[in-house]
């Protein structure tokens, strides 16, 4: 269950909306080393969609979303420079 996923990296971007959480996301990711996770918490539903196609196009790995009080909390994995 993603809930006991661990990330190394958690970003919240609540109360902000496209493009910011996908921007933001592609900012914090550069810094990360190859193998770690991110959590990326936002309350914009158009990160569901968003993150999927996002890790697609970058080449990362995406590991899942859950939605939780109205929070998206996505699990991204680095696996590409």
């Amino acid at each position: 269950m993603l809930e006991d996923v661990k990330p190394d990296l958690e970003h919240n971007v609540c109360g902000t909306y496209c493009p910011i959480p996908i921007s933001e996301l592609s900012n914090q990711i550069k810094s990360m080393s190859l193998g770690q996770v991110i959590e990326l918490i936002a309350d914009d539903p158009g990160v569901v969609e968003d993150v999927p196609a996002w890790c697609k196009a970058t080449g990362q790995e995406f590991l899942g979303i859950y939605e939780e009080d109205g929070e998206f909390h996505a699990f991204i994995k680095k696996v590409k420079d």
